[in-house]
């Protein structure tokens, strides 16, 4: 939390009223292993080793590119602004009838139109003096948020999204996590594995991406201890060794 403060990643995320926490410590871990693959590849092509050296604000600052070359010699930051686009409209979430949600975004005037003439159904708005570039509907958002809710609300996710598909504008439906387990596109790419653990078979998910050169193995969960005895041999105590750890509680 307060590398992201540092790094000026809170003035960036949330709301207008409140910040968010972010992703420091998962920005680092991924330069970390990033850096490490590529010691391991210079390895294999010179024999020498190399030293690694990640910090979370350095990990942050390569994050924060877009934001702070925005605000570039005294040039206004982007302000805080949610899942919202700091300067493209309409852009983000929207609340559709029957208390559902919708993601959406909108990037060019073809999509505009497109929008207002499917989405809307009014063609005219496209024209419209205040929302007939990207910059005028970003100065209006007040404004064209009221039609979208309004045209919106009548309208379930699900209708609101095969409009979207049908206008060809970016969208998806705001998930909970029980839309994410039963999501059709992680049963259709079969994610899904059924892992033991102490308590009897779970669910478990595959690590992101596919290789033809091998499987991910999936282990059971193990019980606590279980792996101890093993794990110890391997840094090469004894089994009398082992034994005394156990004996003394230690594991």
């Amino acid at each position: 939390m307060l590398i992201q403060s540092e790094a000026g990643f809170l003035s960036v995320t949330g709301t207008p009223e409140v910040p968010s926490k972010s992703v420091a410590d998962i920005a680092a871990g991924m330069y970390a292993y990033t850096s490490v693959l590529s010691a391991l590849l210079l390895r294999g092509t010179t024999g020498v080793g190399s030293h690694i050296n990640v910090s979370m604000l350095e990990a942050l600052g390569e994050w924060m590119s877009f934001p702070i070359y925005y605000a570039f010699e005294g040039a206004s930051p982007p302000p805080r602004s949610g899942a919202a686009h700091a300067n493209v409209y309409p852009y983000g979430a929207f609340a559709a009838g029957y208390g559902s949600t919708v993601m959406l975004g909108l990037l060019n005037e073809r999509e505009w139109k497109a929008f207002c003439a499917t989405v809307l159904k009014n063609p005219a708005l496209a024209n419209d003096p205040r929302f007939n570039k990207n910059e005028r509907r970003n100065q209006n958002r007040d404004a064209l948020k009221a039609i979208l809710l309004a045209a919106f609300g009548a309208l379930n996710a699900d209708q609101v999204c095969a409009l979207l598909e049908q206008a060809q504008i970016a969208n998806a439906r705001m998930n909970d996590m029980a839309g994410l387990w039963a999501h059709p596109q992680l049963q259709a790419r079969e994610r899904w594995r059924s892992v033991g653990s102490p308590e009897g078979d779970i669910p478990a998910l595959l690590p992101p991406g596919r290789s033809n050169a091998f499987d991910y193995r999936m282990d059971p969960v193990p019980a606590v201890g279980q792996h101890s005895e093993a794990i110890l041999a391997e840094t090469g105590l004894t089994a009398t060794a082992i034994a005394t750890v156990r004996a003394l509680g230690a594991i």
